[in-house]
């Protein structure tokens, strides 16, 4: 396996209603609305990174989901997403034993989306 590389990862995030999920993460975090089909299918776009949304009616599934993403400036990310009012009150900045600083936010569905920067060594 060694001529194999691994690049990317699409996270694929549960939706109680995908125009709300879409609209969350287009009008707190700033990202760009790609595809909306209500009840079926959404994506989004942060910068290079895009997330994805299945339509689903269980609210406990989506709270028991979440996914990583990484961040180059995570202090101006964590500030700006504090004065939305949505990050995790269990999950604020911090640096981690494992080498990256971060912090959480929950979406409108309970997604748990944990942002993380690499810390320099």
């Amino acid at each position: 396996m060694s001529d194999i590389r691994f690049v990317a990862a699409t996270p694929v995030l549960a939706s109680l209603d995908i125009r709300q999920s879409v609209d969350f993460y287009v009008q707190r975090l700033g990202a760009t609305a790609v595809h909306v089909d209500q009840g079926v299918y959404g994506i989004v776009a942060l910068g290079g990174v895009h997330i994805h949304f299945w339509a689903c009616s269980d609210r406990r599934i989506a709270e028991a989901t979440g996914c990583r993403i990484a961040v180059e400036g995570v202090d101006a990310l964590f500030a700006h997403c504090t004065q939305q009012g949505i990050t995790h009150p269990n999950a604020p900045l911090h640096d981690t034993a494992w080498g990256t600083r971060e912090f959480a936010v929950l979406d409108g569905d309970g997604n748990l989306i944990t942002f993380h920067e690499r810390l320099s060594i």
